[in-house]
């Protein structure tokens, strides 16, 4: 059997272990019906998620799929509303996460409502329609990731801001971190990682780890009501209790572990599942930290585990079992002990963070257990992800950190090397040998060096086939047909669109923040203006600055002076007013003193956004 190097796995490993006929079990159990069809339209017609797409993975592993990656496709795209346990519900396969439904003395609490609001809409209804038409009396929303509230708008609307919205402490902070600061890098990334441009088909998109793909419909937000600062923090909603665990910085930069003691189920979020947790964040976030993960899931179990007879999770399927719910938690726990400890042991040694991940293996126990295989995120890249954690770049040599951008060190190579064809010729003898890793390399120099050699195109693009075909991580699979199809031309547009609601539970200094990551430096270095606004409901004063192209704010209380020259503009406005002039709309009923073209120069010097929406579109 072929060895895969970095992964910590034989290369089609399909042989089933200890735990397959559970999973199969537990993934099916408590099954009470389908949503038919399984496909989810907007209000438009556009469909932005289809079950039914997934059909094909009832049979057998074809050669274009590695044997785990199709197993894990099967177990995870089972769509449907499942009873977890007395008065717990989860809807699953209807998004990349699942929505959990908590029953409550007048109607239900909604854990993690989707990615977007159409999912959202369509899992809520999914379960009213066979447990009754119960009102929505609280909300959590457990991750500051986008498939963990983006659909909260679906079982949320407008005028319900009466209801309690539980979520850990900096939730709103990295919320709009991922999806307005940097939004169009996650955005792309989620296109890579999760093949939403993919076909789903044996030989395209069959998973992305973590469930079958990312919805592609309307993402709304809500401002937090409550938020989850301390482990054992309690909270009652509508009859239901909360026992809490804030887990920061393990998968999500902000995220809650809870236990129903009543119904002895206890939630995890993402932090334990069936499989090896994504560490570096490919489709876009933070990188997690795998050390403190390890700690958290230790408290876990010390503080919650014994008082749950079911596990849940946003992904993946429950596990039942007080002794079975401590195995999985505490096996996940020393997965990413090992991981963190030995990759740092690695690198005190010397090793760089590409050395670290090639010669990084599990220990047999760990290797055997299906959950610690890297479906939600191969083991080399979360080696890689530690490493750089405590190195920085992961390399020490000055030739590796200072090398050239990569097309002009393609173009370097390809000189080196005797020109493009030359290069293509010595790529396809590494592909025949077996060596796609290596042809890969070569073949990027020369699409860098050359962009309209159709020739390494076209064979660049087989082998990331061959490479995406022959991986065990569903994003890693992604990622490389989704670059196939790039190279090819193929590569459809993608686009979603953004509730305006979202962009309005920002903070005044988010939204600036948001301005500042589009100002485009260059064109900016000899500008200077400096305008303020002064917002009626909050009666502060924001004092915009943009020097040497950064763009700068502090806050005042209404008649305190500020330091310096006064400013060249001044608005008095409503939050509304603001909004609508972020939108684009003409300064209406706004109270302005001095010069209205400073707010056309900031304007003038915005990138427009990329795939995501913004604010002050010019």
């Amino acid at each position: 059997m072929a060895e895969h190097r970095g992964s910590g796995f034989p290369e089609g490993a399909g042989t089933p272990g200890p735990d397959d006929g559970e999973d199969l079990r537990e993934a099916g159990r408590g099954f009470v019906a389908a949503r038919v069809p399984g496909a989810v339209r907007d209000a438009d017609g556009r469909v932005v998620w289809d079950a039914d797409a997934y059909g094909f993975l009832t049979g057998p592993p074809p050669d274009t799929a590695d044997p785990l990656l199709w197993r894990q496709g099967r177990l995870r795209s089972r769509q449907g509303l499942y009873e977890v346990t007395d008065g717990v519900y989860q809807v699953r396969g209807l998004d990349l996460a699942h929505m959990t439904l908590v029953e409550s003395a007048h109607g239900v609490v909604v854990v993690d409502p989707l990615g977007s609001a159409e999912t959202a809409a369509a899992a809520l209804a999914l379960y009213r329609g066979h447990r009754g038409p119960r009102p929505v009396t609280g909300v959590v929303l457990a991750q500051a990731h986008t498939d963990h509230f983006g659909g909260v708008g679906g079982v949320l609307p407008p005028g319900q801001e009466d209801v309690p919205v539980l979520a850990p402490a900096g939730f709103l902070e990295h919320a709009v971190s991922e999806t307005v600061y940097a939004g169009p890098v996650a955005a792309r990334g989620a296109v890579r990682a999760y093949g939403t441009v993919l076909p789903k088909a044996p030989d395209g998109q069959i998973g992305a780890g973590p469930g079958p793909t990312a919805s592609t419909g309307t993402l709304t937000l809500v401002r937090p009501t409550v938020e989850v600062v301390r482990a054992g923090q309690e909270e009652v909603v509508d009859g239901v209790r909360f026992v809490l665990q804030p887990a920061p910085g393990a998968g999500a930069p902000a995220a809650t572990n809870f236990l129903l003691p009543e119904r002895r189920a206890l939630f995890v979020v993402e932090n334990a599942a069936h499989a090896l947790r994504d560490v570096p964040a490919l489709c876009g976030g933070r990188a997690g930290d795998a050390r403190a993960w390890a700690r958290f899931l230790d408290a876990t179990v010390r503080l919650l585990a014994g008082s749950a007879d079911v596990l849940l999770s946003s992904h993946h399927w429950p596990t039942w079992g007080r002794e079975r719910v401590e195995r999985l938690l505490c096996g996940q726990r020393d997965l990413f002990a090992y991981l963190h400890d030995q990759t740092l042991r690695l690198a005190n040694q010397g090793l760089t963070a590409a050395e670290a991940a090639e010669r990084f293996r599990l220990p047999p126990p760990l290797e055997r257990l299906w959950r610690s295989r890297g479906h939600y995120g191969p083991l080399d890249d979360a080696v890689r992800a530690v490493h750089r954690r405590w190195t920085g770049s992961g390399e020490d040599s000055p030739a590796r950190r200072w090398g050239h951008p990569p097309a002009d060190a393609g173009r370097r190579y390809v000189e080196c090397l005797g020109g493009g064809d030359a290069v293509v010729a010595r790529a396809r003898e590494y592909a025949a040998a077996g060596d796609l890793r290596f042809a890969a390399t070569l073949l990027d120099h020369v699409v860098l060096a050359e962009p309209g050699h159709s020739g390494a195109r076209g064979e660049l693009a087989s082998v990331y086939r061959r490479l995406g075909y022959a991986s065990a991580d569903g994003g890693r699979r992604n990622a490389c047909l989704t670059a196939a199809l790039e190279l090819q031309g193929e590569l459809p547009k993608t686009d979603r669109d953004v509730d305006p609601e979202a962009v309005s539970v920002l903070t005044v200094d988010q939204i600036v923040d948001s301005l500042a990551a589009r100002v485009n430096g260059p064109r900016a270095w000899e500008m200077h203006l400096v305008m303020d606004w002064s917002l009626v409901e909050e009666s502060r004063v924001w004092r915009l600055t943009l020097s040497n192209g950064a763009l700068t704010s502090r806050s005042f209380a209404e008649g305190e002076q500020p330091p310096g020259a006064p400013a060249g503009l001044s608005l008095t406005l409503s939050r509304t007013q603001l909004m609508a002039m972020l939108g684009g709309a003409p300064l209406e009923g706004v109270d302005l003193q001095g010069d209205p073209a400073i707010l056309g120069r900031l304007v003038s010097v915005l990138d427009a956004p990329d795939l995501m929406p913004g604010p002050l579109a010019p």
